[in-house]
């Protein structure tokens, strides 16, 4: 980890973009907190470093996880002499290229949610009540005539809070006795709701599915029902979008959880009942856990619930503040994958940490994030979809080739007071995987249905394989919680159908989805 000296330079140069970006009087800022969890640094080390091995590989069987039994071994402290063992958590260790292999091997014991969340708001309160902190509540809390908050809004996954600052006022954050538990500044960044596009003519392979939407074939989703006679039963998906239509006639009954969000992440709570005011997030999550009310299948999980945020919304947008409130609603919801097909766009190849302590939160405790990479084109990507521990999907038509619109190229992080020294730069590929993104058949608003393109509808694909897999297997209940989401990863990627460049690619990722042949591979190898 950097020094505290490189530490302070590191959150000048971040306040200077900001004051340099924006010419408003006002920033609206989310500070990140440097929490001294040695977990955190020794997690992050070896999935860095796991990612930096994965890269390498050139086939998506490469990175599939070890053995069951063999997972088992390489967490005890106390492994077993047997040679043969011995040997196989050897390779697993030294050669193994599987996310799952490697976060097995590590020695720390996990965290329940409870205690991590206690932990990391405890870690956060020194600064959250230092004098320049609360020197800007006040301020705020006179510009707008009411008493000062005792605290900001705090979002414990990501160790961050939000908080309004004059724009002279930023630079005593370098000089305040808390400057040391800073991790990073970054504006409150406004995201727009991601572009939807009609086609005009379908293709006739598009038309000629009668029974399902094509994607949801393309993948296999239909092949699982009938051959382990799962659609999801028991798996929660947390869908973190623009809101849902709980009345539509897919998804009657399936909307198990509700909240919304305003812009500074404070949960409304005059809305109880589930909307949607733009139609997003209803088409996503019919492709999760629809039904075939239309006369097709739309949902690849409809067996699945949903625990749905409104944490962006039309034409007003939301903000990264709505995000990571809602990653802390949909984790304290107890859901087993998040979808968030949202994101702004990121114009280098640089990414910010905005969201890195959030996901790997979420990692922690089981939970995969799935995320849209962004609409854009190739050689552009969108955060949160670019972060390191993201989960990032691309978009492929009916002919299994890459969408046009859909994003990906290679990121860096070079500084960064989160990843080890040694580490940095640090180099790596989006999206992971890719799914169908074209001509997607789901719900809309008012007991429609449309066809919409776009990484927005790939990741719902990916989101509701996590559902297939999970009620298909034992990985819920038989994996620990601390490596769950990585042996999801792994066979998800390690299963798909190679469509480009030998390895991971900007276009496809490692491939296409096949949540049939993952599920037969998580069965051969124990899961």
């Amino acid at each position: 980890m950097i020094r505290d000296s490189d530490r302070r330079a590191y959150v000048r140069e971040q306040i200077e973009f900001i004051r340099r970006s924006s010419d408003e009087d006002v920033h609206e800022v989310i500070i990140k907190a440097g929490l001294p969890e040695s977990n955190d640094q020794l997690l992050v080390t070896t999935v860095a470093r796991a990612l930096q091995r994965r890269s390498l590989s050139t086939s998506p069987r490469d990175v599939l996880p070890i053995r069951r039994e063999l997972l088992e071994e390489a967490s005890k402290r106390d492994v077993p002499k047997g040679r043969r063992t011995l040997a196989a958590l050897k390779r697993s260790h030294l050669e193994d290229q599987s996310l799952a292999a490697q976060v097995a091997r590590r020695t720390e014991r996990p965290q329940a949610l409870r205690n991590l969340r206690e932990h990391t708001l405890a870690a956060m309160r020194p600064l959250m009540q230092s004098a320049v902190i609360q020197d800007s509540l006040a301020t705020e809390a006179g510009r707008r005539r009411r008493p000062a908050d005792p605290q900001p809004r705090a979002f414990w996954t990501s160790g961050s809070f939000l908080v309004r600052m004059k724009d002279k006022e930023l630079p005593k954050l370098i000089d305040a006795d808390a400057a040391d538990g800073i991790e990073g500044v970054y504006l409150n960044r406004k995201l727009l709701v991601p572009p939807m596009v009609t086609p005009k003519q379908l293709p006739q392979s598009v038309e000629d599915n009668k029974v399902s939407a094509w994607g949801i074939r393309m993948i296999g989703a239909l092949a699982v029902w009938g051959a382990f006679g799962c659609r999801g039963r028991g798996i929660k998906v947390g869908l973190l979008d623009t809101g849902v239509d709980a009345t539509h006639p897919d998804l009657v009954g399936k909307i198990a959880a509700w909240a919304e969000f305003d812009a500074k992440g404070e949960r409304v709570l005059k809305s109880t009942t589930p909307h949607d005011p733009d139609g997003h997030g209803t088409h996503c999550a019919g492709t999760i856990v629809g039904g075939n009310a239309s006369g097709r299948w739309i949902g690849v999980a409809p067996e699945a619930e949903i625990a749905a945020a409104l944490v962006i919304s039309g034409a007003k947008g939301g903000t990264d503040a709505q995000v990571l409130a809602g990653i802390d609603w949909a984790i304290d919801q107890g859901v087993d994958v998040i979808n968030m097909s949202l994101g702004g766009l990121i114009w280098g190849p640089d990414v910010p940490s905005t969201y890195t302590s959030a996901i790997l939160n979420a990692l922690r405790v089981g939970i995969p994030v799935v995320t849209a990479i962004g609409n854009e084109g190739s050689q552009t990507s969108g955060s949160p979809g670019n972060d390191l521990f993201a989960f990032a999907v691309g978009a492929t038509d009916y002919r299994s080739w890459a969408a046009g619109f859909s994003g990906g190229r290679t990121q860096v992080i070079r500084k960064s007071p989160f990843f080890p020294a040694d580490s940095l730069p640090l180099v790596y590929s989006k999206p992971d995987i890719s799914a169908p993104g074209v001509a997607v058949l789901s719900a809309a608003p008012n007991g429609d249905w449309r066809h919409l393109n776009g990484t927005s509808m790939a990741a719902p694909h990916v989101a509701g394989a996590v559902a297939l897999l999970l009620s298909a297997t034992d990985i819920k209940d038989a994996v620990k919680p601390h490596e769950r989401a990585f042996v999801i990863q792994d066979l998800l990627t390690g299963s798909a159908e190679e469509l480009g460049e030998a390895g991971q690619d900007h276009r496809f990722g490692f491939g296409r989805l096949d949540v049939l042949r993952a599920i037969g591979f998580a069965k051969d190898l124990g899961y």
